[in-house]
């Protein structure tokens, strides 16, 4: 049976992004049982309806491969306590307009890292608050990750057998709520 190809997001776009790092590392969890479709978030202008009409190709681009793929991992980093403008900013280009937005229906899991005790709590709520009023369906269960010492190196190998444990679980449940509802 070939492999489902499922979609990252990663809500930073910072070059050497921690999230990125994590976002590597949990993806080779799964990877003999999905292929990954890295989406591209930081290319994209700010949302503004005037565009509608002559769409930016980098818009097109992006809410294609959001179409395409059945379900969406996201690793967001958190600012202020909610999600990154540049994350944010790509939920509004995928919503709109409402009868073409390409977020309902589809599967997702969302996590992330910062060097806070409690990782990216208040922004995953936030973002799990706005992806579930656009008709997606988030998993349950909650994944904060510390990233104190660095747990992922360069390459998104996990160096701390904990945090592998953890996430590997995560992911495990990530992927039997794929293949139950994707």
């Amino acid at each position: 049976m070939p492999k489902r190809t499922l979609g990252v997001i990663v809500g930073s776009n910072r070059r050497e992004s921690i999230n990125r790092r994590l976002a590597k590392a949990l993806t080779k969890l799964v990877e003999d049982r999905f292929d990954w479709r890295w989406i591209r978030i930081d290319d994209l202008p700010m949302y503004n309806q005037d565009l509608e009409g002559a769409r930016p190709d980098v818009v097109n681009r992006f809410t294609a491969e959001v179409a395409g793929v059945p379900a969406l991992l996201f690793v967001t980093p958190e600012h202020n306590r909610s999600l990154p403008a540049v994350l944010k900013n790509a939920i509004d280009w995928g919503s709109k307009p409402t009868d073409k937005q390409v977020w309902r229906g589809h599967v997702a899991a969302i996590t992330g890292t910062s060097f806070g005790v409690i990782g990216t709590a208040v922004g995953q709520q936030h973002l799990r608050q706005i992806l579930g009023i656009l008709g997606v369906i988030v998993m349950g269960g909650e994944a904060y990750i510390s990233f104190k010492p660095e747990p992922v190196d360069h390459d998104g190998n996990f160096q701390d057998d904990s945090k592998r444990a953890f996430c590997q679980s995560y992911m495990d449940q990530f992927a039997m709520l794929v293949d139950r509802l994707a």
